[in-house]
């Protein structure tokens, strides 16, 4: 079987690391990686989504964040704070920072990003193919209105500086009008046997990876079933601000509004199937009234065999689907 998943950060990878363990070590899984989130930093090119599938799948990511590195040492960021050099909100540890230096100076050097992802795999070796969603700059920003009035901040600014404490007015992905996909990702997608949605954010996410023109058309075409998780449970996000997003967009956060906001593909949008919590089995009737099937599974990533559950139960929604 060959699998294809649109993923970003942390929930996408720890759902990543339990889809590997459901299904055969024959099977094939290719991951498009946001890129939005990229940013950056001391002169370096950093990309905290593509990292931490790859830190997650090849056992280095710092298992109680969920980003970052394991047994990780700051004393590059300290000297560099001596010295007065910031940004001091975000930090980026010295095995962290080694990955950020290698990428920068292969890009320096002409390698586009999908060679440079494909190059520090070889290192982490995965056990999935991960591709950025595009070679291009494509950088997500959010809109708000704070103490310094109305302005437009960098999403990592807005997450992990503000800790989004503000409302996100608009989420603009910028140059994803002008991005292509990277190479190998609208074949990843033609070429699946399914297509899988993570439980990753919608909007900042997977809403970013299907900004770049021609991978939403490719979702919606592919000829394989598109199964997606829900992200919220019980009316929250799992993590993360994706109730501060959603209502950017105008999106109720539920497990319901956000299978409507992918749509279902008999009426244009991108989904075949969707699994909810079973805290959020109510909203099972109200996706298959919008013609996306819809099934209520425990949703919550205690550990790897219950991530392994949730890949099993939309590998299964998947079958039934392609029916």
């Amino acid at each position: 079987m060959r699998i294809t998943a649109l993923a970003g950060g942390i929930g996408g990878a720890r759902f990543l690391r339990g889809l590997r363990a459901a299904v055969s070590p024959s099977d094939e899984i290719t991951v498009i990686g946001n890129t939005g989130d990229d940013i950056h930093l001391y002169g370096l090119k950093v990309c905290p989504d593509l990292d931490t599938v790859m830190y997650t799948l090849g056992d280095g990511i710092h298992e109680e964040q969920g980003w970052g590195r394991r047994d990780e040492t700051w004393s590059i960021k300290e000297e560099m704070k001596a010295y007065g050099v910031g940004p001091e909100w975000f930090g980026l540890g010295d095995r962290d920072f080694a990955t950020h230096l290698v990428r920068t100076q292969m890009i320096d050097a002409g390698y586009p990003l999908s060679a440079v992802t494909e190059a520090l795999c070889i290192r982490w070796k995965p056990g999935v193919r991960l591709l950025p969603m595009s070679d291009d700059r494509v950088e997500t920003h959010v809109r708000i209105t704070d103490a310094d009035g109305p302005r437009v901040v960098h999403f990592q600014e807005y997450w992990v500086r503000l800790h989004a404490a503000v409302d996100a007015e608009a989420i603009i992905p910028v140059g994803a009008d002008a991005a292509k996909p990277a190479p190998g990702v609208l074949e990843a997608i033609a070429e699946a046997d399914l297509v899988l949605l993570p439980p990753s954010n919608p909007v900042v996410s997977i809403g970013s990876i299907l900004a770049v023109p021609g991978i939403r058309e490719a979702v919606a075409g592919a000829s394989a079933p598109v199964v997606g998780l829900s992200p919220i449970v019980g009316g929250a996000p799992v993590r993360g601000m994706a109730d501060k997003v959603l209502a950017a967009i105008g999106v109720e956060t539920s497990a319901a509004a956000v299978a409507e906001h992918y749509g279902s593909r008999a009426s244009g949008g991108l989904l075949d199937g969707w699994l909810v919590d079973t805290s959020d089995a109510a909203a099972v009737a109200a996706v298959e009234a919008a013609g996306i099937a819809c099934r209520a599974v425990p949703l919550l990533m205690t550990d790897l065999d219950a991530t392994a559950e949730m890949a099993r139960a939309a590998l299964e929604l998947a079958a039934e689907v392609a029916k």
